[in-house]
C-alpha cells in the first residue's frame, strides 16, 4: 500500500534536500527540490504497491540535479559590475568537499552522491543510474579514490 503523498513527502523531504544540497549547492537546491517533488506528485498515482519509494524519489532528484548541471553550462551569470580583483572567502571544509564532488565526472559524481548523500545501496544506485550493480560500485569507488587523492595533504 502506498501512503498518502503528504506522508511520503514528509518522510522523504530531508534525505532529498541533503542530496540536492550536496549535488547542486545550497543556492540551487530549492529549485531542484521543488522540481523533484512536482515530478513525484504527478507520477505518484501510477506507482505500484510495494515500490521502493526512497529509491524512486532519489532517482527523480538525481535526474533533476543532472538537468541542473546541464542547464548551468548554458546560462550566463549576471553581475552588476566586475570587480578589479576577485575576492573570495575560503569555503568551509564541508562545502569544499561537496564542491569537489560536484567537479567529478558525471557517473562518478552521481554514484558518490546517490550512495553517500542519498544513502542508497549499491543496488539502488545501479537502478537509479540504469547500470549494473558492479558498475555503480566501481563508479563510487573511483570517485572516492579521486577525491582522496585531491584532498589528501601533500607531504
Amino acid at each position: 500500500m502506498i501512503p498518502p503523498f503528504q506522508r511520503f513527502l514528509d518522510d522523504q523531504r530531508e534525505p532529498v534536500w541533503r542530496f540536492l544540497v550536496a549535488s547542486v549547492g545550497r543556492v540551487d537546491a530549492d529549485d531542484c527540490f521543488q522540481e523533484t517533488f512536482l515530478a513525484a506528485m504527478s507520477a505518484y498515482p501510477r506507482l505500484r504497491a510495494g515500490s521502493n519509494l526512497h529509491a524512486w524519489v532519489m532517482t527523480i532528484a538525481h535526474r533533476k540535479a543532472l538537468d541542473h548541471h546541464r542547464g548551468r553550462a548554458r546560462r550566463a551569470i549576471p553581475v552588476d559590475a566586475v570587480p578589479e580583483v576577485a575576492v573570495h572567502d575560503p569555503p568551509a571544509r564541508d562545502e569544499e568537499t561537496w564542491e569537489r564532488v560536484r567537479e567529478l565526472p558525471p557517473k562518478q559524481r552521481a554514484a558518490v552522491l546517490l550512495r553517500y548523500a542519498g544513502d542508497l545501496s549499491h543496488a539502488e544506485v545501479a537502478a537509479a543510474l540504469d547500470c549494473s550493480e558492479e558498475a555503480a560500485r566501481r563508479s563510487a569507488h573511483e570517485g572516492l579514490k579521486k577525491l582522496r587523492l585531491e584532498m589528501s595533504p601533500t607531504p
